[in-house]
């Protein structure tokens, strides 16, 4: 739903990095050179951010009032 503040294997910070990966992906640029750019060298903190998907919009319409 959020991005993770940390990495769920190593616990290295990797959520102020979302914006930046996400601005990217949304400009079809290579994620390689991306990720390599923000500093992420682990497979599991690329991997964080590649596989997370942005749910919070679509959850936020079922909000309890």
């Amino acid at each position: 739903m959020i991005i993770p503040i940390r990495c769920f294997s190593c616990g290295k910070p990797i959520g102020q990095l979302w914006e930046k990966f996400k601005e990217a992906k949304t400009k079809n640029e290579d994620l390689k050179k991306t990720l390599d750019e923000l500093g992420t060298e682990r497979y599991c903190c690329r991997a964080a951010l590649m596989g997370h998907v942005d749910l919070i919009d679509t959850v936020a319409q079922f909000k309890k009032v």
